[in-house]
């Protein structure tokens, strides 16, 4: 009963993919193409962060959405939709990862910055570079919470850990980050004092 409490509790968005769920589960395949739509380029990006393979992230969203086929009726409302499924996106992406012995690489993308003026690309590059050297478990919990949106108790339940642990990654790669950003404007300064 607490269950379904929960369930309708969920607004918007989530209330909207709660109902398409509920329309997989009775198998209805208009519903998870429907829910395809919504997710398939963020689950894309997703993967494709984690595994740097087009071929390997589309492959990915496909295993991704046939699981959420497969196991929607087992869906009980114990977080939100989107977070159930980026859960079932990061343990599908780990399968892969351990199966084809790929690791977990950077995942932002020059091409994929807005445009904007000389600074702030350059700025840009620095954090780009500041994420690409935190270990593996930070750089995925700063990609669920910045750049996915999740909460830090969504992360948890993403990856499968407490919270206090996805609160202790951020800490640490917040930390790193900061060293590294004040490193990469030491030096920006020290050039342009040379020139």
């Amino acid at each position: 009963m607490g269950g379904s409490r929960k369930i309708s509790q969920l607004a918007g968005q989530d209330s909207e993919d709660l109902a398409l769920l509920e329309l997989i589960a009775a198998e209805d395949r208009d519903a998870l193409t429907e829910l395809y739509a919504r997710y398939h380029a963020r689950l894309f990006k997703f993967v494709f962060r984690l595994t740097r393979s087009h071929s390997v992230a589309e492959e990915l969203v496909n295993d991704i959405m046939l699981a959420v086929w497969r196991s929607a009726g087992r869906f009980r409302g114990a977080s939100k939709p989107s977070t159930w499924i980026f859960g079932i996106a990061y343990r599908q992406a780990l399968k892969r990862l351990s199966r084809k012995k790929l690791s977990i690489t950077s995942y932002l993308e020059v091409d994929a910055l807005p445009d904007k003026d000389a600074p702030s690309l350059e700025q840009e590059d620095w954090v780009r570079r500041g994420i690409e050297t935190l270990p593996p478990t930070q750089r995925l919990a700063v990609e669920l919470v910045f750049y996915l949106g999740l909460s830090y108790d969504e992360v948890a339940t993403v990856t499968d850990c407490p919270v206090n642990t996805v609160k202790t990654r951020m800490f640490h790669a917040r930390r790193k980050l900061r060293e590294q950003l004040q490193a990469s404007a030491s030096a920006a300064d020290s050039q342009g004092e040379d020139k």
